[in-house]
């Protein structure tokens, strides 16, 4: 069977689309608390749950949406931290590298 070249656009920019698709999904994905880097910051996805005896810094109201480091928009259920290349925290999250946003 012979295919043509319009066939043959058609099916590179379909493979084309599904690779950058691919990419975006991938950098969406959440950081898990057992991920070494944020075990060694003490991300809690809730921060209500912070241990306040290991993290003595942490006061109530410091959450990663209210977050210097924070890429989200305030107030939404998850966004970027520049301390987590390409995954995403929960923005009722609090890891011990919270900087108060200015």
């Amino acid at each position: 069977m012979k295919n043509s070249r319009r066939q043959f656009m058609i099916l590179s920019a379909a493979g084309a689309c599904t690779l950058a698709l691919n990419g975006k999904i991938q950098a969406q994905a959440m950081v898990a608390e057992t991920d070494p880097q944020a075990a060694a910051l003490g991300y809690k996805a809730d921060a209500s749950k912070v241990d306040k005896a290991k993290f003595s810094k942490y006061t109530a109201g410091q959450q990663c949406d209210n977050c210097a480091l924070y890429q989200g928009k305030a107030g939404s259920a998850s966004g970027g931290c520049s301390l987590f290349a390409g995954k995403q925290v929960a923005g009722k999250g609090w890891c011990s590298a919270y900087a108060k946003k200015a």
